[in-house]
């Protein structure tokens, strides 16, 4: 990896951490098409590496607030999109993963974007375990579904029970693509080296995610992810 290349992900680690830190999602959509055009050997286990601590520390600060009964359900339709989304990343590489990257990203934001008003039940939060593993098994970005079921709870709910979700998949998935050989030490080291900027990135929404209008950043993260997913799709 270039030193400009770090330079770039670094930074951009710093506010997708800060961003995700304080809406709860955007970490995945905004990184993850930026590894896509530079350095895409990172995904989809550089992005999950890079999102254990951040998610670790979201999901303590505000675990009073998490919904055990939804992240259950939750889990439980992560296994089997796991095992959907290996056979996804075993079927694409190269320029292909990076297109597919965009297509998600934009797709995500979009359906983000568009959902109506309703009230998850178990069968609702099953589904978006079972999305959310295919896709961020495969590229990394997982947030989308999650917010669709949560998007109308409070917001420290959508936060801390995203984050605990996030936290055991990521773990699933990083041990299944580990017994695959889909993870390298480079991958591992390269992405343990953005940590400090992820964390410090957190640490400062923990400061103002009080402060700030979810709406408007949430429009801001879906913004940026369409137009990320649209420069994989065009590079």
């Amino acid at each position: 990896m270039s030193w400009v290349a770090f330079a770039a992900l670094s930074l951009t680690a710093l506010v997708a951490a800060f961003i995700q830190g304080a809406v709860g999602m955007g970490f995945a959509l905004i990184l993850g098409p930026l590894l896509a055009l530079l350095v895409p050997s990172l995904i989809p286990a550089g992005v999950m590496v890079m999102m254990l601590p951040l998610n670790l520390l979201v999901m303590l600060r505000e675990r009073s607030a998490l919904d055990w009964f939804g992240a259950g359900w939750i889990t439980l339709g992560r296994v089997g999109g796991t095992l959907l989304g290996l056979a996804v990343v075993a079927a694409i590489s190269g320029p292909s993963l990076t297109r597919f990257v965009g297509i998600t990203t934009i797709a995500a934001a979009l359906a983000s974007l568009a959902a109506p008003h309703f009230n998850p039940g178990r069968g609702a939060f099953a589904i978006a375990g079972l999305v959310t593993g295919i896709t961020e098994t495969a590229t990394g970005i997982g947030g989308p579904p999650l917010a669709l079921v949560y998007q109308h709870h409070p917001a420290a709910t959508l936060r801390s029970t995203m984050a605990g979700c996030f936290l055991v998949g990521e773990i699933l998935s990083l041990g299944l693509l580990a017994c695959l050989g889909h993870i390298s030490p480079w991958d591992i080291s390269s992405a343990a080296a953005l940590f400090p900027f992820i964390i410090a990135g957190a640490a400062v929404s923990r400061t103002l995610h009080r402060r700030l209008d979810p709406g408007i950043m949430r429009l801001l993260v879906l913004g940026f992810a369409i137009a990320s997913g649209a420069l994989c799709l065009t590079r």
